[in-house]
């Protein structure tokens, strides 16, 4: 595995994304709609995928692109921290995980 770096700033975080065409997503994974939001980056093509789709409840699955300033709303509450790979001169690796600070 690559050397990885912890991300907790915000523009770090926001340029590493930009970087790889990343946007801000969040899951809806409860039971009971709105109450556990998990956060995600969706890269390349799943970021323009059509969000035009029928209403459904918020837990059925699927992600939800959103605004940088409610993802880290919810990632500064939940005390979280971004892990990607140590960046490599002509590589741009994508690998990331969302952990507990």
């Amino acid at each position: 595995m690559a050397e990885t770096t912890t991300l907790t700033d915000h523009e770090a975080i926001r340029d590493w994304a930009a970087a790889r065409a990343g946007s801000p997503a969040i899951v809806d994974a409860s039971a009971q709609s709105g109450i556990q939001p998990i956060l995600r980056i969706v890269f390349d093509e799943q970021a323009y995928e059509d969000q035009d789709q029928p209403e459904r409840p918020q837990n059925a699955g699927g992600y939800e692109l959103v605004e940088w300033d409610e993802w880290f709303k919810i990632f500064d509450e939940e005390e979280l921290a971004l892990v990607v790979a140590k960046d490599t001169p002509g590589q741009r690796e994508s690998f990331h995980e969302i952990i507990r600070r």
